[in-house]
Protein backbone atom coordinates (compact mmCIF):
# COMPACT_ATOMS: atom_id res chain seq x y z
CA UNK A 1 0.00 0.00 0.00
CA UNK A 2 1.25 3.20 -0.60
CA UNK A 3 2.51 5.49 1.69
CA UNK A 4 1.14 9.85 2.00
CA UNK A 5 5.22 10.53 0.78
CA UNK A 6 4.76 7.79 -2.29
CA UNK A 7 1.58 9.50 -3.34
CA UNK A 8 2.89 12.67 -3.36
CA UNK A 9 5.89 11.72 -5.28
CA UNK A 10 3.76 9.85 -7.65
CA UNK A 11 1.24 12.76 -8.27
CA UNK A 12 2.97 13.81 -11.38
CA UNK A 13 3.59 11.20 -13.05
CA UNK A 14 -0.51 10.57 -13.04
CA UNK A 15 -2.74 7.53 -12.21
CA UNK A 16 -1.23 3.96 -12.57
CA UNK A 17 -2.55 0.35 -11.63
CA UNK A 18 -2.40 1.34 -7.76
CA UNK A 19 -3.46 4.85 -8.04
CA UNK A 20 -6.85 7.17 -8.74
CA UNK A 21 -7.39 10.79 -8.20
CA UNK A 22 -10.61 12.51 -7.79
CA UNK A 23 -12.01 15.94 -7.21
CA UNK A 24 -14.65 17.10 -4.85
CA UNK A 25 -17.14 17.25 -7.62
CA UNK A 26 -18.22 13.42 -6.66
CA UNK A 27 -20.17 14.88 -3.59
CA UNK A 28 -22.30 17.00 -5.26
CA UNK A 29 -23.50 14.54 -7.21
CA UNK A 30 -27.24 13.17 -6.77
CA UNK A 31 -27.38 10.54 -8.75
CA UNK A 32 -27.12 7.08 -7.84
CA UNK A 33 -25.48 5.81 -10.59
CA UNK A 34 -22.59 7.77 -10.27
CA UNK A 35 -21.96 6.81 -6.78
CA UNK A 36 -22.48 3.01 -8.00
CA UNK A 37 -19.85 3.75 -10.54
CA UNK A 38 -17.34 4.63 -7.96
CA UNK A 39 -18.01 1.38 -6.15
CA UNK A 40 -17.25 0.05 -9.14
CA UNK A 41 -13.88 1.57 -9.83
CA UNK A 42 -13.13 0.73 -6.09
CA UNK A 43 -13.92 -2.63 -6.15
CA UNK A 44 -11.76 -3.19 -8.92
CA UNK A 45 -8.55 -2.59 -6.99
CA UNK A 46 -9.78 -5.10 -4.42
CA UNK A 47 -10.35 -7.65 -7.23
CA UNK A 48 -6.46 -6.73 -8.80
CA UNK A 49 -3.48 -5.85 -6.63
CA UNK A 50 -5.18 -3.49 -4.19
CA UNK A 51 -4.75 0.65 -4.33
CA UNK A 52 -5.61 4.52 -3.00
CA UNK A 53 -7.77 6.72 -4.49
CA UNK A 54 -6.99 10.19 -3.67
CA UNK A 55 -10.12 12.81 -3.28
CA UNK A 56 -9.47 16.16 -3.46
CA UNK A 57 -6.88 16.34 -6.30
CA UNK A 58 -8.24 16.29 -10.11
CA UNK A 59 -7.67 13.95 -13.46
CA UNK A 60 -4.84 16.94 -13.72
CA UNK A 61 -3.13 16.08 -10.94
CA UNK A 62 -4.45 19.50 -9.27
CA UNK A 63 -4.74 19.47 -5.48
CA UNK A 64 -8.40 21.19 -5.31
CA UNK A 65 -8.53 19.82 -1.53
CA UNK A 66 -11.88 19.17 -0.28
CA UNK A 67 -14.22 21.02 2.15
CA UNK A 68 -15.15 19.54 5.64
CA UNK A 69 -18.34 18.85 4.68
CA UNK A 70 -17.01 17.31 1.76
CA UNK A 71 -15.05 14.96 3.17
CA UNK A 72 -17.40 13.43 6.09
CA UNK A 73 -20.30 12.84 2.93
CA UNK A 74 -17.70 11.10 0.57
CA UNK A 75 -16.39 9.26 3.30
CA UNK A 76 -19.57 8.36 4.34
CA UNK A 77 -21.44 7.33 1.34
CA UNK A 78 -18.21 5.20 0.39
CA UNK A 79 -18.71 3.31 3.35
CA UNK A 80 -22.10 2.70 2.89
CA UNK A 81 -21.05 1.61 -0.47
CA UNK A 82 -19.09 -1.00 -0.45
CA UNK A 83 -21.19 -2.49 3.18
CA UNK A 84 -24.53 -2.28 0.95
CA UNK A 85 -23.65 -2.34 -2.74
CA UNK A 86 -20.57 -4.95 -2.98
CA UNK A 87 -20.47 -8.14 -2.43
CA UNK A 88 -18.94 -9.91 -0.43
CA UNK A 89 -18.86 -6.59 0.99
CA UNK A 90 -15.45 -4.77 1.29
CA UNK A 91 -13.64 -3.84 3.86
CA UNK A 92 -11.35 0.07 3.13
CA UNK A 93 -9.72 2.21 5.11
CA UNK A 94 -9.94 5.73 4.72
CA UNK A 95 -7.63 8.36 5.48
CA UNK A 96 -8.15 12.35 6.06
CA UNK A 97 -4.64 14.14 5.48
CA UNK A 98 -3.09 17.88 3.83
CA UNK A 99 -1.70 17.77 0.59
CA UNK A 100 0.41 21.05 -0.85
CA UNK A 101 -1.15 22.72 -4.08
CA UNK A 102 0.65 24.48 -6.64
CA UNK A 103 1.68 27.33 -4.06
CA UNK A 104 2.53 25.04 -1.19
CA UNK A 105 -0.89 25.73 0.73
CA UNK A 106 -2.15 22.41 2.51
CA UNK A 107 -5.45 21.55 1.44
CA UNK A 108 -7.77 18.01 3.25
CA UNK A 109 -7.93 15.28 0.63
CA UNK A 110 -9.28 11.90 1.32
CA UNK A 111 -7.23 8.44 1.23
CA UNK A 112 -9.54 5.29 0.03
CA UNK A 113 -7.14 2.63 0.67
CA UNK A 114 -7.88 -0.86 -0.68
CA UNK A 115 -5.98 -4.04 -0.18
CA UNK A 116 -6.18 -7.03 -2.62
CA UNK A 117 -8.95 -9.33 -1.27
CA UNK A 118 -9.48 -12.30 0.33
CA UNK A 119 -12.84 -13.08 -1.99
CA UNK A 120 -13.50 -11.74 -5.83
CA UNK A 121 -15.87 -8.96 -5.44
CA UNK A 122 -18.99 -7.90 -7.54
CA UNK A 123 -20.09 -4.48 -7.80
CA UNK A 124 -22.84 -2.64 -8.99
CA UNK A 125 -21.78 -2.73 -12.31
CA UNK A 126 -20.58 -6.43 -12.46
CA UNK A 127 -16.85 -7.98 -11.65
CA UNK A 128 -14.03 -5.13 -12.75
CA UNK A 129 -10.19 -5.31 -12.20
CA UNK A 130 -7.94 -2.42 -12.56
CA UNK A 131 -5.41 -2.92 -15.80
CA UNK A 132 -3.06 0.43 -15.94
CA UNK A 133 -5.17 3.35 -15.03
CA UNK A 134 -8.24 1.77 -16.39
CA UNK A 135 -10.73 0.05 -14.63
CA UNK A 136 -11.88 -3.02 -17.15
CA UNK A 137 -14.84 -5.86 -16.68
CA UNK A 138 -13.33 -8.88 -16.14
CA UNK A 139 -13.60 -10.95 -18.83
CA UNK A 140 -14.93 -14.98 -18.01
CA UNK A 141 -11.64 -16.55 -18.31
CA UNK A 142 -10.19 -14.19 -16.48
CA UNK A 143 -12.42 -13.92 -13.54
CA UNK A 144 -13.09 -17.79 -13.61
CA UNK A 145 -9.14 -17.70 -12.85
CA UNK A 146 -9.06 -15.19 -10.56
CA UNK A 147 -12.09 -16.96 -8.31
CA UNK A 148 -9.66 -20.18 -8.43
CA UNK A 149 -6.66 -18.32 -7.12
CA UNK A 150 -8.88 -16.87 -4.02
CA UNK A 151 -11.84 -17.82 -1.71
CA UNK A 152 -14.63 -19.05 -4.58
CA UNK A 153 -12.69 -22.51 -6.13
CA UNK A 154 -8.95 -22.57 -4.84
CA UNK A 155 -6.18 -24.24 -5.25
CA UNK A 156 -4.18 -23.54 -2.42
CA UNK A 157 -5.96 -24.33 0.89
CA UNK A 158 -7.91 -21.22 2.15
CA UNK A 159 -6.75 -21.53 5.62
CA UNK A 160 -3.21 -21.06 4.26
CA UNK A 161 -3.87 -17.95 2.22
CA UNK A 162 -2.33 -14.82 4.16
CA UNK A 163 -5.56 -11.86 5.28
CA UNK A 164 -4.57 -8.83 3.81
CA UNK A 165 -3.90 -5.46 6.02
CA UNK A 166 -2.16 -7.96 8.62
CA UNK A 167 1.24 -8.26 10.22
CA UNK A 168 2.95 -10.43 12.99
CA UNK A 169 1.55 -7.52 14.97
CA UNK A 170 -2.02 -8.82 14.84
CA UNK A 171 -0.81 -12.47 16.20
CA UNK A 172 -1.02 -12.44 20.17
CA UNK A 173 2.35 -14.17 21.62
CA UNK A 174 0.68 -15.43 24.08
CA UNK A 175 -1.35 -17.47 21.50
CA UNK A 176 1.37 -18.62 19.27
CA UNK A 177 3.90 -19.12 21.44
CA UNK A 178 2.78 -22.93 22.33
CA UNK A 179 2.29 -23.74 18.74
CA UNK A 180 5.79 -23.31 17.77
CA UNK A 181 7.78 -23.95 21.74
CA UNK A 182 10.18 -26.22 19.61
CA UNK A 183 11.41 -24.16 17.08
CA UNK A 184 14.63 -22.98 17.51
CA UNK A 185 14.45 -20.28 14.70
CA UNK A 186 13.87 -16.30 15.41
CA UNK A 187 10.28 -16.08 15.69
CA UNK A 188 9.12 -14.63 12.35
CA UNK A 189 10.69 -17.59 11.02
CA UNK A 190 8.90 -19.94 13.36
CA UNK A 191 5.46 -18.34 12.53
CA UNK A 192 6.50 -18.78 8.69
CA UNK A 193 7.55 -22.06 9.34
CA UNK A 194 4.21 -23.29 11.11
CA UNK A 195 2.38 -21.41 8.24
CA UNK A 196 0.58 -18.67 10.68
CA UNK A 197 2.47 -16.05 9.07
CA UNK A 198 3.07 -15.71 5.09
CA UNK A 199 5.56 -13.89 2.82
CA UNK A 200 3.85 -12.01 0.57
CA UNK A 201 5.42 -9.51 -2.29
CA UNK A 202 8.30 -8.79 -0.03
CA UNK A 203 5.86 -8.29 3.44
CA UNK A 204 4.53 -10.91 6.11
CA UNK A 205 0.59 -11.09 6.39
CA UNK A 206 -0.46 -13.62 8.88
CA UNK A 207 -2.39 -15.96 7.34
CA UNK A 208 -5.95 -17.05 8.04
CA UNK A 209 -5.07 -19.98 10.79
CA UNK A 210 -2.98 -17.23 11.71
CA UNK A 211 -5.67 -15.22 12.92
CA UNK A 212 -8.03 -17.95 13.98
CA UNK A 213 -5.59 -19.43 15.86
CA UNK A 214 -3.72 -16.35 17.55
CA UNK A 215 -5.79 -13.49 17.45
CA UNK A 216 -8.41 -12.57 20.15
CA UNK A 217 -10.72 -10.82 17.87
CA UNK A 218 -10.65 -12.97 14.11
CA UNK A 219 -13.99 -11.94 13.59
CA UNK A 220 -12.86 -8.59 12.87
CA UNK A 221 -10.48 -9.76 9.97
CA UNK A 222 -13.05 -12.54 9.13
CA UNK A 223 -16.57 -11.38 8.92
CA UNK A 224 -18.16 -14.80 10.65
CA UNK A 225 -15.43 -16.13 12.64
CA UNK A 226 -17.58 -16.61 15.56
CA UNK A 227 -20.52 -18.78 16.71
CA UNK A 228 -23.60 -17.54 17.87
CA UNK A 229 -25.48 -19.75 20.48
CA UNK A 230 -28.65 -19.37 21.41
CA UNK A 231 -31.06 -21.55 24.11
CA UNK A 232 -34.69 -21.46 23.38
CA UNK A 233 -37.27 -22.62 25.73
CA UNK A 234 -39.45 -25.11 24.12
CA UNK A 235 -38.57 -27.12 21.13
CA UNK A 236 -39.48 -23.56 18.48
CA UNK A 237 -36.65 -20.93 17.24
CA UNK A 238 -38.67 -18.22 19.17
CA UNK A 239 -37.23 -14.79 20.70
CA UNK A 240 -40.22 -14.81 23.15
CA UNK A 241 -38.94 -17.91 24.62
CA UNK A 242 -34.77 -16.93 24.29
CA UNK A 243 -33.39 -18.10 28.09
CA UNK A 244 -29.82 -16.89 26.99
CA UNK A 245 -27.68 -16.42 23.85
CA UNK A 246 -24.26 -15.43 23.31
CA UNK A 247 -22.01 -14.19 20.92
CA UNK A 248 -18.78 -16.24 21.18
CA UNK A 249 -15.70 -15.03 19.71
CA UNK A 250 -11.79 -15.12 20.43
CA UNK A 251 -8.93 -18.04 19.16
CA UNK A 252 -10.77 -20.83 18.24
CA UNK A 253 -9.89 -23.24 20.82
CA UNK A 254 -11.41 -20.62 23.45
CA UNK A 255 -14.35 -20.68 21.58
CA UNK A 256 -14.50 -24.47 21.52
CA UNK A 257 -14.52 -24.08 25.48
CA UNK A 258 -17.18 -21.56 25.57
CA UNK A 259 -19.36 -23.00 23.17
CA UNK A 260 -19.25 -26.37 25.29
CA UNK A 261 -19.21 -24.04 28.57
CA UNK A 262 -22.81 -22.72 27.21
CA UNK A 263 -23.88 -26.11 26.19
CA UNK A 264 -23.05 -27.50 29.89
CA UNK A 265 -24.82 -24.69 31.54
CA UNK A 266 -27.81 -24.44 29.62
CA UNK A 267 -28.62 -28.01 29.46
CA UNK A 268 -31.61 -29.93 31.51
CA UNK A 269 -29.87 -32.69 34.21
CA UNK A 270 -32.90 -35.19 34.98
CA UNK A 271 -32.25 -36.66 38.35
CA UNK A 272 -34.06 -40.29 39.18
CA UNK A 273 -33.43 -41.29 42.79
CA UNK A 274 -33.97 -45.20 42.82
CA UNK A 275 -31.82 -46.81 43.84
CA UNK A 276 -29.86 -43.87 44.44
CA UNK A 277 -30.16 -40.10 43.13
CA UNK A 278 -28.07 -39.92 39.50
CA UNK A 279 -28.56 -37.36 37.29
CA UNK A 280 -28.49 -37.75 33.78
CA UNK A 281 -27.55 -34.53 31.20
CA UNK A 282 -29.57 -33.81 28.07
CA UNK A 283 -26.62 -34.57 25.98
CA UNK A 284 -23.33 -36.53 26.51
CA UNK A 285 -20.20 -34.73 27.21
CA UNK A 286 -17.97 -36.57 24.83
CA UNK A 287 -20.84 -36.50 22.02
CA UNK A 288 -21.32 -32.66 22.85
CA UNK A 289 -17.76 -31.85 22.56
CA UNK A 290 -16.59 -33.67 19.25
CA UNK A 291 -19.99 -32.05 17.88
CA UNK A 292 -18.61 -28.20 18.68
CA UNK A 293 -15.01 -29.10 17.73
CA UNK A 294 -16.13 -30.68 14.19
CA UNK A 295 -18.17 -27.39 13.69
CA UNK A 296 -15.17 -25.12 14.47
CA UNK A 297 -12.20 -27.42 12.87
CA UNK A 298 -13.80 -28.20 9.36
CA UNK A 299 -16.07 -25.42 8.53
CA UNK A 300 -15.97 -22.89 5.37
CA UNK A 301 -14.04 -20.20 6.46
CA UNK A 302 -14.02 -18.94 2.94
CA UNK A 303 -17.65 -18.48 2.94
CA UNK A 304 -17.65 -14.87 3.83
CA UNK A 305 -19.89 -13.60 6.66
CA UNK A 306 -21.34 -17.08 7.66
CA UNK A 307 -20.89 -18.19 10.91
CA UNK A 308 -21.47 -20.93 13.17
CA UNK A 309 -24.88 -21.64 14.44
CA UNK A 310 -25.62 -23.21 17.71
CA UNK A 311 -29.29 -23.46 19.11
CA UNK A 312 -30.57 -25.47 21.95
CA UNK A 313 -34.35 -26.82 22.46
CA UNK A 314 -35.43 -28.83 25.11
CA UNK A 315 -35.76 -31.73 22.96
CA UNK A 316 -32.85 -31.45 20.93
CA UNK A 317 -29.19 -29.40 19.57
CA UNK A 318 -28.69 -27.88 16.19
CA UNK A 319 -25.14 -27.13 15.53
CA UNK A 320 -25.37 -25.28 11.35
CA UNK A 321 -21.91 -25.24 9.82
CA UNK A 322 -20.88 -22.93 7.00
CA UNK A 323 -19.66 -24.84 3.96
CA UNK A 324 -20.90 -28.03 1.90
CA UNK A 325 -19.21 -30.84 3.15
CA UNK A 326 -15.39 -31.70 1.73
CA UNK A 327 -14.21 -33.87 -1.00
CA UNK A 328 -15.86 -36.89 -1.85
CA UNK A 329 -17.55 -37.08 1.68
CA UNK A 330 -21.66 -37.64 1.25
CA UNK A 331 -24.19 -37.74 4.33
CA UNK A 332 -24.42 -41.05 3.77
CA UNK A 333 -20.35 -41.75 4.59
CA UNK A 334 -19.79 -39.26 6.62
CA UNK A 335 -19.29 -41.17 9.78
CA UNK A 336 -16.94 -43.84 7.95
CA UNK A 337 -14.79 -41.01 5.96
CA UNK A 338 -12.18 -38.91 7.24
CA UNK A 339 -11.88 -35.71 5.40
CA UNK A 340 -10.89 -31.80 5.75
CA UNK A 341 -10.40 -28.64 3.54
CA UNK A 342 -8.67 -27.13 6.79
CA UNK A 343 -5.61 -29.13 6.87
CA UNK A 344 -3.51 -26.72 8.69
CA UNK A 345 -6.17 -25.90 11.32
CA UNK A 346 -6.57 -29.40 11.98
CA UNK A 347 -3.10 -29.32 12.60
CA UNK A 348 -2.96 -26.59 14.82
CA UNK A 349 -6.08 -27.76 16.59
CA UNK A 350 -4.28 -31.13 17.17
CA UNK A 351 -1.55 -29.43 19.08
CA UNK A 352 -3.82 -27.41 21.32
CA UNK A 353 -4.32 -28.62 24.63
CA UNK A 354 -7.58 -28.33 25.92
CA UNK A 355 -8.89 -25.63 28.12
CA UNK A 356 -11.48 -27.09 29.71
CA UNK A 357 -11.31 -27.71 34.00
CA UNK A 358 -12.36 -31.11 33.43
CA UNK A 359 -11.45 -34.24 31.34
CA UNK A 360 -14.96 -34.83 30.05
CA UNK A 361 -13.38 -35.35 26.42
CA UNK A 362 -11.14 -38.42 27.19
CA UNK A 363 -8.25 -36.68 25.51
CA UNK A 364 -5.22 -33.59 26.46
CA UNK A 365 -5.34 -32.10 22.68
CA UNK A 366 -9.05 -30.80 20.51
CA UNK A 367 -8.42 -33.10 17.68
CA UNK A 368 -6.64 -36.38 17.35
CA UNK A 369 -7.04 -36.86 13.56
CA UNK A 370 -8.06 -40.37 13.74
CA UNK A 371 -11.52 -39.63 12.29
CA UNK A 372 -13.03 -40.77 15.41
CA UNK A 373 -15.04 -37.88 15.91
CA UNK A 374 -18.38 -38.59 14.20
CA UNK A 375 -18.79 -41.79 15.39
CA UNK A 376 -18.25 -40.76 18.86
CA UNK A 377 -21.31 -38.09 18.71
CA UNK A 378 -23.31 -40.87 16.42
CA UNK A 379 -22.88 -44.13 19.72
CA UNK A 380 -22.90 -41.86 22.72
CA UNK A 381 -26.01 -40.06 21.21
CA UNK A 382 -27.90 -42.61 20.56
CA UNK A 383 -26.71 -44.48 23.77
CA UNK A 384 -28.14 -41.98 25.61
CA UNK A 385 -31.04 -40.54 24.26
CA UNK A 386 -32.66 -43.53 21.91
CA UNK A 387 -32.29 -41.83 18.92
CA UNK A 388 -29.51 -41.23 16.00
CA UNK A 389 -27.83 -37.80 15.53
CA UNK A 390 -28.97 -36.41 12.12
CA UNK A 391 -26.89 -34.71 9.50
CA UNK A 392 -28.36 -32.38 6.76
CA UNK A 393 -26.84 -30.57 3.59
CA UNK A 394 -28.68 -27.57 3.62
CA UNK A 395 -28.74 -26.19 -0.34
CA UNK A 396 -25.20 -27.48 -0.09
CA UNK A 397 -23.40 -24.96 1.68
CA UNK A 398 -24.64 -25.24 5.39
CA UNK A 399 -24.02 -28.75 7.27
CA UNK A 400 -26.61 -28.63 9.95
CA UNK A 401 -25.96 -31.75 12.80
CA UNK A 402 -29.54 -32.65 14.96
CA UNK A 403 -28.65 -33.97 18.51
CA UNK A 404 -31.37 -35.45 20.07
CA UNK A 405 -31.52 -34.55 23.80
CA UNK A 406 -32.24 -37.75 26.79
CA UNK A 407 -35.83 -37.48 27.74
CA UNK A 408 -36.64 -38.69 31.61
CA UNK A 409 -39.19 -41.83 31.04
CA UNK A 410 -42.24 -41.08 32.10
CA UNK A 411 -43.25 -42.06 35.54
Amino acid sequence: MLSIEDIRKKMDLGEDSTLEFKGGEIAAKRRQGEWRKLADEITAFANSSGGTVVFGVNDAQEVTGLSKNQLDLIEKRIVELCNDSVTPPLHIRTEKNYFPDSAGEERPVLLVKVSASLWVHKSPGGYFHRQGSSMREMPPDILARLMQQRSQARLIRFDEQFVPNTSIDDLEEELWRPLVARAKESDQRALVKCRLLVETQGEMRASVSGILMCSKTPDEFLPGAFIEAVRYRGAERDSNYQIDARRITGPLNQQIDSAVHFIRKNQFNSAVKIPHRRETPQFGARAMFEAVVNAVAHRDYSVHGSKIRLFMFDDRMEIYSPGALPNTVSIDSIHMRQATRNELLTSLLSRCRIGLEDDEPGRSFYLERRGEGVPIIMKESEKLSGRKPQYQLIDNAELLLTIYAYQRPAE
